[in-house]
C-alpha cells in the first residue's frame, strides 16, 4: 500500500497563522510590517467599544482605532469577532453572550463585507455554554489563549489553542524547531499578541525579527485563521474507498496530498486514483 500524507495548499507540508487582538492604533505599524513580509494574519476587534476610548498600559496610551475609518488597514487579512465590549463571556447569560457575539459579527459584516466566521475568545475565558451559543451564531473557530508551544492542529475549532504569543520567551527557539521541522504532516505554527505589547515593551524588533525568519519559504503556506480552518475542514472531508487506492473530495477546495513522495493535487468534487 503506498504511504499517503496530507499536504497544505500548493503542496506546502507546513503553514503559519497569526492572530491579534483589540483593533488598536499599533496595529498599523504591525499590519506594515506583515505586509511588507508578505504574511497573513487574523485581527479581531470590538465593534462596540467607542472609537478613541484609551486606556494606559505602563505608561503607554492605548487608543481603540475607528474600524469605519480604518476599513482599508486590514484589507489583506481576516477580520474576526472578538465580541462587542470584551467581556467574560462565561459570566453572561445565554441573551448576553448571543448580543455581544452576533452583533459584532453584523456590525464588522456591515463594515468590511463578507461572511464573518472567526473569533477570539475575550480574556481567552470560555465553557461549554459558550461555546454551543457562539457555534449558532455561525462562528465555525474560536481563539483561546492557551499556548502549546507545539505544531499541532485542533480536534475542535472552538478551542483552538496556539503555538505560542509573541511575548513567549522561547519564541525564537520555537520558530527554529518550526523552520528545522522536516517529517511533519500539516504542522501549523500559530503565534499570537496585542499590538500594544511591541510598544509598550519597546521591542518590535521582536516582530521585525520573527517575520523575517518565517518569510519567503517554499514549504510554508502563509494563511489566515479561516483559511486554515477552511482547507483543513477539506482535508478532513476526504473519503477514501476501501483499499485506499481512490479518494475523492467533496468540498469546494482542491487538496493537496503526497503519495509515495509524489504531490498529488485532488480538485474539488473529483475523484482520483492513487494506485
Amino acid at each position: 500500500m503506498r504511504k499517503t500524507r496530507f499536504l497544505y495548499q500548493h503542496g506546502k507540508s507546513k503553514a503559519l497563522t497569526i492572530s491579534y487582538d483589540d483593533g488598536v492604533q499599533f496595529d498599523e505599524k504591525l499590519v506594515e510590517i506583515l505586509n511588507r513580509y508578505k504574511l497573513k494574519a487574523t485581527f479581531n476587534v470590538n465593534s462596540g467599544i467607542k472609537p478613541g476610548t484609551t486606556w494606559i498600559n505602563k505608561g503607554i496610551d492605548v487608543t481603540r482605532i475607528n474600524l469605519v475609518e480604518n476599513k482599508d488597514l486590514y484589507k489583506e487579512h481576516e477580520i474576526a469577532i472578538h465580541t462587542l465590549t470584551h467581556p467574560h463571556l462565561e459570566k453572561l447569560n445565554e441573551n448576553e453572550i448571543l448580543k455581544e457575539v452576533l452583533e459584532d459579527k453584523i456590525n464588522l459584516e456591515r463594515i468590511y463585507g463578507g461572511v464573518i466566521r472567526g473569533m477570539s475568545y475575550p480574556f481567552g475565558t470560555y465553557n461549554s455554554k459558550v461555546k454551543d451559543i457562539i457555534r449558532t451564531c455561525g462562528v465555525d473557530y474560536s481563539r483561546t489563549v492557551v499556548e502549546n508551544e507545539d505544531f499541532t492542529l485542533p480536534n475542535d475549532f472552538l478551542e483552538w489553542h496556539s503555538t505560542c504569543r509573541h511575548a513567549n520567551p522561547r519564541l525564537m527557539e520555537i520558530t527554529k524547531r518550526f523552520l528545522e521541522k522536516e517529517d511533519g504532516e500539516l504542522d501549523l505554527f500559530y503565534i499570537w499578541g496585542h499590538s500594544y505589547e511591541f510598544e509598550v515593551d519597546n521591542n518590535w524588533e521582536l516582530i521585525e525579527e520573527f517575520a523575517e525568519k518565517v518569510s519567503n519559504k517554499e514549504d510554508i503556506w502563509y494563511a489566515t485563521n479561516i483559511e486554515v480552518y477552511d482547507y483543513i475542514t477539506a482535508v478532513r472531508s476526504l473519503k477514501f474507498s476501501g483499499n485506499k487506492s481512490r479518494v475523492y473530495n467533496p468540498s469546494a477546495l482542491d487538496v493537496w496530498i503526497s503519495v509515495d513522495g509524489k504531490t498529488v493535487k485532488i480538485d474539488s468534487r473529483e475523484t482520483i486514483e492513487l494506485l
